[in-house]
């Protein structure tokens, strides 16, 4: 068992100690401390089961199967939160991920591994395709805020009903950008592919499924338990903390649901495979982008929550940032750790701005 599991299952004694807590009344702030460390391990088997019974499925359902648990964490926690009222928190988790995704994962993969090896070297074809997925992802959670924005009393049902129509076309969107990687064009993703194999070959042994399913389906029932206890204590913990509900959605419930999959691409970054880290960190947030703020909008009307994609205009000049840096420092299809300390200075200063925005 490698480190990096072997501190996942440890942390797994967080979820007995957080029901303990729970049941004895330990106080918001502590619950939400606990509830949070929970979830990390949780989601980090819950990744790997995925990825276990991707092997016995075969590449095309286990590409499904990632696409769908791929941000399972953050989508149970954000519908939690949706179905509590904390529309702001919700709206909050989407840009923050990106942001998250985009400035911190891959940052920190480009800076540590450009620590280890002097330059590293990533397909500049996925990389380009991703960004141009990005870019029409930003443009179409732009446009509903810079119609309110522009508009003088525009009712809230017709803000709701453009953005459940640009939540339809993302799905549709993100549908054909999987029909792409998993289908026709399939072969520009053959690299990150091999190396997942070559790293499941060396166990030498078949996963078995039904302990794999069973672990899956614990983990996420356990993130939805946990997920209750943060966003059941998150308003009176972040209050005591010192902490605004803008700050808490941008940069720590992203950071809490997303822990497991950063450090997945930090580690192989690491280990010089750089397709398989930009993969996980562009993938990951074209995936909030296209998939999870798009069900979101949606579960809004289920659920008799005013969801929308009217962002916090400051929300989005932080995206379109990120955007465009991310953009340009993957275009070559090559990076070193210095592109890496960019992106991680351009987050710290991104942070810094969400801590002291006012509400």
């Amino acid at each position: 068992m490698s480190a990096k599991n072997l501190i996942f299952l440890l942390l797994l004694a967080f979820v007995p100690i957080s029901i303990v807590g729970e049941v004895l009344h330990w106080g918001e702030t502590w619950i939400f401390i606990l509830a949070a460390i929970a979830i990390v391990p949780l989601a980090a088997w819950m990744g790997t089961a995925t990825e276990e019974l991707a092997v016995v499925v075969g590449p095309t359902i286990g590409g499904l199967l990632n696409a769908t648990f791929g941000n399972a964490t953050e989508l149970i926690i954000a519908l939690i939160a949706l179905r509590a009222g904390l529309i702001d928190v919700v709206k909050a988790s989407i840009t923050g991920s990106i942001l998250g995704n985009l400035l911190l994962v891959m940052g920190l993969s480009m800076f540590l591994g450009g620590l280890r090896y002097k330059e590293q070297m990533f397909q500049s074809v996925m990389a380009r395709l991703n960004a141009s997925a990005m870019n029409l992802a930003t443009v179409a959670i732009l446009i509903p805020t810079a119609v309110v924005v522009t508009s003088k009393g525009i009712p809230e049902n017709t803000v709701r009903q453009l953005s459940s129509a640009v939540a339809v076309v993302l799905i549709v969107v993100y549908g054909l950008t999987l029909l792409f990687s998993m289908k026709t064009h399939a072969y520009l993703c053959d690299v990150g592919e091999a190396e997942i194999e070559t790293e499941e070959g060396e166990r030498g042994e078949r996963p078995n499924s039904w302990l794999w399913t069973g672990v899956l389906l614990a983990c996420t029932l356990g993130v939805a338990y946990e997920s209750e206890l943060l966003v059941n204590s998150l308003e009176s913990a972040t209050e005591s903390l010192g902490l605004t509900a803008l700050f808490t959605g941008v940069i720590l419930v992203p950071i809490i649901g997303n822990a497991a999959e950063h450090a997945t691409a930090v580690t192989v970054a690491m280990k010089n495979k750089m397709d398989l880290s930009m993969a996980v960190a562009m993938g990951s947030s074209l995936q909030i982008a296209l998939f999870v703020a798009p069900v979101l909008v949606l579960a809004g009307w289920i659920f008799g929550q005013p969801m929308d994609l009217n962002f916090n205009p400051f929300e989005l000049v932080a995206v379109i940032v990120a955007v465009a840096l991310a953009n340009s420092v993957s275009s070559d299809g090559r990076s070193d750790w210095l592109e890496g300390a960019l992106l991680l200075a351009t987050y710290i200063v991104v942070g810094l701005s969400f801590f002291y925005h006012p509400v």
